[in-house]
């Protein structure tokens, strides 16, 4: 006999192997890794950066860069954008916003 507090056992449905899924998802990544490398040329020893912008990028996320002056945080931005013929524009926060 089980008792009503035990625990039931849940299956986990199997990922979706679907072919055609798996060669949209190949055909929409495949600008990533000459992006990275534009970047790259730019941005010399920063790929988590990189990474990091990239990964909010495909996930349509935000991404809040804060750090001390020189760390090429606005350049990080800037050249992200150049790369993909965006518009670029700084806000520069202040205690006072």
């Amino acid at each position: 006999m089980s008792s009503p507090d035990a625990p039931t056992a849940t299956s986990i449905p199997a990922p979706n192997t679907d072919v055609p899924q798996a060669e949209a998802i190949a055909a929409a990544s495949s600008w990533v890794q000459p992006l990275r490398q534009e970047i790259g040329r730019v941005l010399v020893g920063q790929s988590a950066l990189v990474d990091r912008l990239l990964i909010a990028l495909l996930t349509n996320s935000h991404v809040l860069l804060e750090g001390v002056p020189g760390l090429a945080k606005t350049l990080a931005v800037r050249t992200l954008s150049g790369a993909l013929q965006a518009k670029f524009q700084r806000i520069q926060f202040t205690p006072d916003l």
